[in-house]
């Protein structure tokens, strides 16, 4: 088994929060206060892709990390 560096992994957190904030901004946008808002529907459709963005740019530091691991 492989020991992978904690400074490596510690990278990727920030994008862990992001995306936990999104998810958490998202729930509260749900209230019944902003649903006559468009905007607020706009941004509640985006938020799903920006996440998926956010994973692959978080996959693509892991691989990029684990290459430069195995060279």
């Amino acid at each position: 088994m492989k020991k992978h560096s904690a400074k490596k992994e510690l990278r990727l957190l920030p994008i862990l929060l992001i995306v936990i904030i999104m998810c958490v901004a998202g729930h509260f946008l749900l209230q019944t206060n902003f649903q006559d808002s468009h905007l607020v529907e706009y941004l509640l459709a985006a938020i799903p892709f920006a996440m998926f963005g956010l994973v692959i740019v978080a996959f693509k530091m892991a691989a990029k990390s684990e290459q430069q691991e195995q060279e």
